[in-house]
């Protein structure tokens, strides 16, 4: 037996089964897999259920387990069951949807995503701050990523100022001298691709079903084919190996109902395009390893192969600084802790900004496209098709809800540079507590060096980006104005025209 935690809405054709909250339900089958329950109500209708939506009892596990093997899942299900009730607590101590919260099996199949927080609608309908994902109004919109290693609990710098490190020389990751300081190595062709040809697939003879996307990068120009689940794993994989030195934005949410709405799909696309993009456009990223074989991967042969080598990675988190290979002599610590302190308040400012304008956006939009086309029936037969501009604020609201994730991840990249650069000032300390030899500290100069010039390359990379693309927005902002106030000024003179001078 189960108690359903919340109301589920059933997709048509899916093998869903629609549960209203407090219900009693009998748990047909728990190891479909996926994160669903076979369950049947008491009218005697059956179908899947999320998992995370139902108290599973004790007596309802060991009645659901196959015979003979009741006695030796006894304390499995012991653990299962005090499982359920930490995501009850977990979902009544935070405000959210339940279909939000992150599934504890791995091998999830659901193609699950909640809009992205403050993000833009086309339907003119927005999400307040924190919206279904829960996260806290003005805390950053990305996960906390953290280190393999047992002795590191999160993004540790000792883990690389103090170790040996693992790099060889085909890894490295050179940092030049550029006009503006630091910068990163850009590979001589630019790497880009195309997301395109959204398809809904099932598997499981139909009792899976999700939407599989055909993506094409220049490199190849052969598409391969990847689930929601796909990029979710590919945005853990970067998260734990870059989240230190770079910032990797966090992927569109995870959506329960409406998953296979066509205006979803489309939105849902061009958001995991802009998010590509993004992470082509990145010279470290693009050439990583684990993004390559996302690409590129030949057969499913090769892409399993290369998830279970990507995560079995140990250069991640902080040790992956000692990738980094800087062509210019050790930087000025104290000039670092400058510009780092410069950026961290530009930082501040522009996310101020752009959740202001975020906002102030998402009101124009939902007056334009609520009252105000009414309005505009008014005014007369001759101007009775005018309305207002549909592509104007779109690219807009997208880009600045974009660098709303982006300027969320540096308060920790600079948090870890600025760890480092306390533990080098304790240098002399733990000389002489024979901690570390004169050696050691000269490494340790050396490596807060190194992240120094990682970070200022990250910063140059932000700040030319940012130039490129708010200078693209407004150019089709403005563009799209111009085009909207000609269309007015056109039909004014055509009402003119119908006007003879006495």
């Amino acid at each position: 037996m189960a108690v359903v935690l919340y109301n589920f809405q059933a997709e048509p054709g899916n093998n869903e089964l629609s549960v209203r909250e407090g219900e009693t339900v009998t748990v047909i089958d728990q190891a479909v897999g996926g994160g669903w329950i076979a369950a049947q109500n008491s009218s005697g209708q059956s179908g899947l259920v999320p998992e995370g939506y139902l108290l599973v009892s004790m007596l309802g596990l060991l009645c659901a387990a196959p015979a003979g093997q009741k006695g030796m899942n006894k304390h499995k299900n012991i653990k299962c069951f005090s499982d359920w009730q930490w995501r009850r607590k977990r979902f009544s101590n935070v405000n959210m949807s339940p279909g939000a919260a992150e599934d504890d099996n791995s091998e999830w199949d659901d193609d699950w995503d909640d809009q992205s927080v403050s993000s833009y609608h086309g339907n003119g309908h927005t999400e307040e701050e924190g919206g279904t994902s829960g996260r806290i109004a003005h805390g950053p919109s990305v996960k906390i990523s953290m280190n393999k290693f047992p002795f590191s609990k999160g993004p540790n710098p000792e883990v690389f100022l103090l170790a040996k490190p693992l790099a060889n020389s085909r890894d490295r990751l050179p940092v030049y001298q550029g006009e503006v300081g630091p910068v990163w190595l850009y590979p001589t062709t630019p790497l880009d691709c195309i997301i395109a040809d959204p398809k809904k697939e099932s598997k499981l003879y139909g009792l899976k079903s999700f939407i599989e996307y055909q993506i094409t990068p220049n490199t190849t120009n052969r598409h391969v084919t990847h689930r929601y689940k796909h990029f979710d794993w590919l945005y853990e994989r970067l998260l734990e190996k870059f989240g230190s030195l770079l910032p990797i934005p966090s992927l569109p949410d995870k959506q329960v109902t409406g998953r296979f709405d066509e205006d979803f799909i489309r939105m849902r696309m061009e958001r995991l395009q802009a998010w590509m993009t993004r992470m082509c456009r990145h010279p470290v990223v693009s050439q990583s390893e684990v993004f390559q074989l996302f690409l590129t991967y030949k057969d499913e042969r090769e892409w399993k192969a290369g998830k279970r080598k990507a995560e079995k990675d140990e250069l991640v988190g902080p040790m992956m600084f000692s990738l980094i290979e800087p062509e210019a002599p050790e930087l000025d610590v104290v000039q670092v802790e400058q510009k780092c302190e410069q950026f961290s308040r530009f930082t501040r400012s522009m996310d101020d900004g752009v959740r202001e304008l975020l906002n102030v956006g998402h009101t124009h939009w939902k007056r334009c496209t609520g009252p105000l086309p009414k309005e505009y029936e008014r005014i007369g037969r001759a101007i009775r098709n005018l309305s207002t501009p549909q592509k104007d604020l779109y690219f807009l609201l997208e880009t600045n809800s974009e660098y709303k994730g982006l300027l969320g991840c540096f308060p920790e990249i600079i948090t870890v540079h600025k760890a480092a650069v306390d533990k080098m000032k304790e240098a002399d300390r733990l000389i002489s507590a024979g901690k570390i030899s004169s050696s050691d500290r000269k490494c340790m100069n050396q490596r807060v060096s190194c992240m120094s010039y990682s970070l200022q390359a990250e910063m140059n990379h932000f700040h030319s980006n940012r130039i490129y693309d708010y200078n693209r927005v407004m150019q089709c902002y403005l563009e799209q104005q111009v085009t909207f106030y000609q269309q007015i000024a056109d039909k004014l003179r055509e009402a003119l025209s119908r006007f003879t001078t006495l």
